[in-house]
């Protein structure tokens, strides 16, 4: 990861990355999975993306050195909050309607006097989400251990993702805990239309229909 900050940072059609270690049970977890890494990024054009992914000397060192790679392009529905002080994901105009499959990032930094209540509440939320009609797949990523935490989570479609988050009572419980005990400094919350996936996670291959 350290290696790969340069060529990121001096690429000028890149707007926006992250080079992120992952959890090990595909949400937040103090646990970390040293096997999985993940790149977001955001891109001006398709054609930027594309000279990427076939150019650069971070997809050449993936192609040697990976066993397995997922790889998620998406377009953005809506974003509310701010990253390292940026709002990175911008719609040139948020979606109202959205059919079919929706993918959900949720980050934060968290305060360090939070962080008891924060990881007291994962597990149950956790649990919930994995059994929540409409789920399909999710990878905890985090750009440092136990405070700076996100989720990228996978739903069939935007009712799902609403009626867990909205109609859950534990998810519904530990946001207003956010809210009342200020866990957080800094927070994103942003939902994206699935263009393509390709790849596999964790050995399984996630078939949408897009």
């Amino acid at each position: 990861m350290a290696i790969h900050r340069l060529p990121l940072a001096l690429n000028k059609k890149c707007s926006f990355w992250k080079l992120l270690g992952s959890g090990k049970n595909g949400t937040f977890d103090l646990r970390p999975d040293w096997q999985q890494w993940g790149l977001l990024s955001v891109w001006e054009s398709t054609e930027a993306l594309q000279e990427f992914q076939q150019k650069s000397v971070i997809s050449k060192w993936w192609r040697h050195f990976t066993c397995e790679k997922l790889n998620i392009i998406c377009s953005v529905i809506s974003s509310h909050g701010k990253w390292s002080g940026e709002e990175p994901f911008q719609a040139a105009q948020e979606m109202t309607q959205h059919n079919g499959p929706v993918a959900v990032l949720t980050r934060a930094t968290i305060r360090l006097n939070r962080l008891k209540n924060f990881w007291q509440n994962v597990s149950p939320v956790a649990a919930v989400m994995n059994n929540a009609q409409g789920f399909i797949a999710s990878i905890g990523i985090g750009e440092a251990p136990v405070y700076k935490q996100a989720t990228f989570s996978i739903w069939a479609s935007m009712d799902d993702l609403k009626a867990f988050a909205y109609r859950s009572v534990e998810h519904s419980e530990v946001i207003k805990k956010t809210r009342l005990e200020n866990w957080y400094s800094e927070e994103l919350f942003a939902r994206f239309k699935i263009i393509s996936i390709e790849g596999t996670l964790n050995g399984k291959k996630i078939d949408l229909d897009l």
